[in-house]
């Protein structure tokens, strides 16, 4: 073929309509035309319908066809543009198809915030106006946190919001903001809160009951919906002036962020919705607020820290392999100076290192025993019995942080006997569903006063349980590492797996490969690349 020669199209002629060069047309997307510079020939044709689509099997190296929806300003808003380069070597070829790659990928949906266990978990916040003041209303402020497996542990959680107006708040009950602003212009009574961006934290245990209400004052700490839901809701009271005082006028709150009590949780716009119904202790009468807006917010662990807080370890009883935690699974620490280090357990005078003075509330970084995998909590998962009808697993959690206790901590695990549990010992156990006929996930949590709190890190900072399931003999084996779990979370976060060619095996299981799945993979795409740039 000779270097700069049109190539065909790959649709149908009928179909098609040359149009100008991409530099002449206003409509397509910019970072197209971009790709004219790096290669030979750069031509766009529009076509009048989607059908005429080209197949995967069409595109060859020097052809690369794209499909995007035409651009708003364009007035057919169901025609399809394609694409066509012609590259001017196999050697940049390589490199278009990754530019061109990196171009489309911007267009892909974040979904960071998206748990497959727990699809539809969030935290709810329902603002509800009981009446109505001379200058603004009086507003209660309700928090759910119907997330099945993630709570927010102490020191709580702490809300925000920017007002839409000048609105102050008068008075709070049951919570309090963190600053009161500059509310010089009020004389006599002055407000509790003038800032346009208020903070707000919910009050501690033992608070005065003249400044309680129903669900307030836990040090803003929120179990998960599973674990405890008569604890998953936390409420305040606030009473707004220099605000709207009809439906029509009151202007809602925006920009709202929840702290849990790190970094994690992100908070869409507040949405009117209709006036929530109270019914009376009685139940013969029901009352509803004047109005009334819900605020969604969904975490993401990806936001809430750089790495990892937990990891898994695997043995059993018919392999003396050990499977640790992968090397540096929560990261490294190169400098063991910095803040956040891993400390040696046989440090002398180990409480001053741990604990220094600050400030409280101050939330302290961790501080984790060194080991191979620097994660402040591993779970290990032991094959321990096999029997003729049932089959034994020992589960240990243990933790590594030294600055850190978990008080109502819980465990998820997915594997796929988890639907024929025959008892587990010292833990609660409740079944996860998350998809309709799935039943291979599994809440544990420690019993009240027994082992639901886990110290930090040292001789007690463990606990552990054993799980007996009953054989299903159509898919139980030990091969293949079916009897590990399939993913494990603490408190929520996922922890990190060893990979599956390191499981320890059975013994009269064959050969087993030394080479890693990913050097597998990753070996072919080097060849090409180097074959194609010689």
């Amino acid at each position: 073929m000779i270097e700069g020669q049109r190539v065909k199209s790959l649709l149908p002629a009928q179909n098609i309509q040359q149009q100008p060069l991409a530099s002449q047309i206003p409509y397509p997307p910019s970072p197209f035309a971009k790709l004219e510079k790096s290669c030979c020939y750069l031509s766009l044709y529009k076509s009048t319908s989607p059908s005429s689509k080209a197949s995967s099997s069409e595109i060859v190296w020097n052809n690369l066809c794209l499909w995007f929806l035409s651009d708003q300003q364009s007035n057919n808003k169901h025609g399809v543009f394609c694409l066509q380069i012609h590259l001017c070597s196999l050697k940049m070829s390589f490199l278009a198809v990754l530019v061109v790659f990196l171009i489309s990928s911007s267009y892909i949906t974040s979904t960071e915030a998206y748990d497959a266990l727990d699809p539809e978990g969030n935290i709810t916040m329902k603002w509800d106006v009981m009446s109505w003041t001379p200058d603004g209303y009086v507003a209660v402020v309700t928090m759910f946190n119907f997330q099945k497996y993630r709570h927010i542990p102490s020191p709580g959680w702490t809300l925000g919001w920017k007002w839409a107006k000048k609105e102050v708040i008068w008075s709070m009950v049951g919570a309090q903001t963190t600053e009161q602003g500059d509310c010089s212009k009020y004389k006599g009574n002055l407000p509790h809160c003038c800032k346009k961006d208020p903070t707000v934290v919910d009050l501690l245990p033992g608070t005065p009951y003249n400044q309680q209400i129903a669900n307030c004052c836990k040090g803003g700490v929120l179990n998960s919906w599973v674990q405890d839901p008569g604890t998953a809701a936390s409420s305040f009271q606030i009473s707004v002036g220099a605000a709207g005082t009809t439906n029509k006028t009151v202007r809602v709150p925006r920009n709202f962020t929840l702290m849990g009590p790190g970094p994690g949780y992100t908070c869409g716009p507040a949405k009117i919705v209709r006036p929530t119904k109270f019914v009376t202790p009685d139940t013969r009468r029901t009352t509803q607020a004047m109005m009334t807006w819900n605020i969604t917010c969904t975490y993401s662990q990806f936001l809430a820290q750089r790495t990892p807080t937990c990891c898994v370890s695997l043995s059993s009883f018919y392999n003396e392999t050990i499977v640790g935690c992968p090397t540096c699974a929560c990261g490294c620490q190169n400098n063991k100076t910095e803040s956040g280090a891993c400390l040696d357990p046989d440090t002398p005078h180990l409480a001053s290192v741990v604990s220094p003075p600050t400030k409280k509330g101050t939330i302290l970084p961790p501080l984790v025993q060194c080991t191979r995998h620097l994660c402040p909590i591993r779970v290990h998962w032991h094959v321990k019995q096999n029997y003729k009808e049932y089959w034994r697993v020992k589960i240990t959690i243990t933790n590594f942080n030294y600055r850190l206790n978990y008080s109502q901590w819980n465990m998820v695990a997915q594997h796929p006997n988890l639907d024929n549990i025959t008892q587990i010992f010292s833990f609660n156990y409740k079944s996860i569903t998350p998809y309709a006929g799935l039943n291979d996930t599994a809440m544990l949590w420690g019993m009240k006063f027994y082992n639901d709190f886990l110290s930090e890190a040292g001789p007690l900072g463990n606990v552990q349980s054993e799980i007996l399931f009953r054989k299903d003999q159509s898919t139980f084996t030990f091969e293949k590492g079916w009897a590990f779990p399939r993913r494990i979370y603490f408190n929520g976060d996922n922890c990190v797996m060893p990979p599956p060619d390191t499981y320890p095996f059975l013994p009269n299981g064959g050969f087993r490969p030394e080479v890693s799945v990913f050097a597998s993979v990753l070996l072919p795409v080097l060849l090409v690349f180097f074959f194609f740039s010689a």
